[in-house]
């Protein structure tokens, strides 16, 4: 190869790489790690990949056995949603998913209690896909105390979530609850 065509590949492939660096930013303070294998996942603010123009949020698999998983997840008062029908929905998009991902949503009481919990594993996204409108549908009791939501990988690769909202909506919106599994008829002792 010649020497021009060497320095000039080299510059855009520095070039490519500033921009990829410069197309990310840190997470938001709201937001947060957390799972099962936390530290092998990166997060952050993905300003390339975005339907809002305000940039996405994003959760990346970069270490570790491949069989962890983790969430990028946020946590909120339920004060204002007490007795309500809450749906949060996001736009969401994946890549080299190997596992799953989805959209999560989890309603907590004063005790360290699950009142309400649905986690997307049974429409799961998986692979690499395009942008797609997803939504959890809760109901939030009087007793609760906060509301927690945000996106879950499992395995390998990248989930991105954008134009996310968290709404109170209508009873004739259904509850999302996961599909029940058949329990056996009898015990085995």
């Amino acid at each position: 190869m010649k020497p021009m065509h060497v320095v000039a590949a080299a510059l855009a492939a520095t070039s490519l790489w500033v921009v990829a660096a410069e197309s990310t930013g840190k997470l938001p303070a709201p937001w947060f790690v957390t799972g099962g294998a936390p530290s092998s996942y990166q997060a952050g603010i993905d300003s390339v990949e975005t339907v809002s123009g305000k940039g996405s949020k994003f959760l990346r698999y970069t270490q570790g056995d491949g069989k962890s998983w983790a969430t990028l997840a946020q946590a909120v008062s339920s004060q204002r949603y007490l007795g309500q029908r809450v749906r949060f929905q996001a736009r969401v998009k994946s890549r080299d998913v190997n596992k799953w991902a989805g959209l999560w949503m989890r309603v907590d009481g004063k005790t360290p209690v699950s009142l309400a919990f649905y986690n997307s594993q049974d429409q799961p996204i998986s692979g690499t896909t395009e942008w797609q409108t997803r939504s959890v549908t809760l109901d939030v009791p009087e007793e609760a105390t906060s509301i927690n939501f945000g996106v879950i990988n499992a395995g390998v690769g990248q989930v991105w979530i954008d134009d996310l909202s968290l709404e109170i909506v209508g009873k004739d919106v259904p509850v999302d609850a996961p599909r029940p599994s058949k329990l056996p008829e009898s015990p085995t002792l």
